[in-house]
């Protein structure tokens, strides 16, 4: 499956990016498909082929994250979307299935993140690291069905949450960090919910269970707002519904 197109004019283009596409091209992407190499293959807007720019992706997404990407098509456009960012003026938000029940319903996250001193190639939440916030709330609950028929493991806290997420900052998986912190990791997250239970959760959830449903930015060139949203995945509304919804 390729990224699709979800809006585009002269000086912008917006994806909906699967899961498992890296973003960015690197060497160690492998055998990985990649969105910028996506896009030099496909599009031949004004910055596509600049290594500077990065073809022009202003954002990331995990590569097990599907979702909304923002591509700009020109250099002023690509500078004034990074401006907006760094000025925390674009608005996201993201659904991810949690587990256990999260409480309180609605919340704000406030928790440094940058990366462990022991290991470098990992992120967590540190003191000295730098200022990350994401707002929550929850969306409903969830618990693996009890029937004797069901194939699904039998774990010690087999409760739920679907949440949206409002990061207000974009650290490196921000929203996975702050949620493996509060108690409650995002279903299949193999960094961060503990490789037993990740392995446990892709026994019915096949990827990392977080999408990025929505956004909201001024277009660069026409000084309007846009907002642009995102329906959760087949595979992730397939896992979800092998599950049973409960009354919160």
């Amino acid at each position: 499956m390729e990224p699709k197109i979800i809006f585009q004019d002269g000086t912008l283009l917006v994806l909906d990016k699967p899961a498992g596409w890296v973003v960015n091209e690197a060497t160690t992407t492998g055998k990985n498909p990649v969105v910028q190499t996506w896009l030099k293959k496909n599009f031949e807007y004004e910055i596509v082929k600049g290594a500077d720019e990065r073809g022009g992706i202003v954002h990331r997404l995990d590569k097990e994250t599907s979702g909304i990407l923002v591509i700009a098509k020109t250099s002023p456009v690509f500078q004034k979307l990074q401006e907006q960012f760094k000025d925390r003026k674009i608005n996201k938000f993201y659904t991810a299935l949690v587990h256990g029940k999260v409480e309180p319903k609605e919340g704000e996250i406030n928790l440094p993140v940058g990366r462990l001193p022991w290991n470098r190639e990992r992120f967590g939440v540190i003191p000295g690291g730098r200022e990350s916030t994401t707002s929550y709330r929850s969306i409903s609950n969830f618990q693996i069905p009890n029937k004797k028929s069901n194939s699904l493991p039998r774990i010690v806290n087999d409760k739920f949450t679907l949440l949206e997420l409002y990061p207000k900052t974009g650290r490196t998986h921000q929203i996975r960090i702050h949620l493996k912190y509060l108690g409650y990791p995002i279903v299949a997250d193999e960094f961060y919910a503990g490789r037993k239970t990740a392995r446990r959760d892709r026994i019915w959830c096949p990827r990392l269970f977080l999408h990025a449903s929505g956004i909201s930015f001024s277009h660069p060139a026409q000084e309007k707002t846009l907002t642009f949203k995102s329906e959760l995945p087949i595979d992730l509304t397939r896992a979800l519904n092998t599950l049973e919804k409960v009354n919160s």
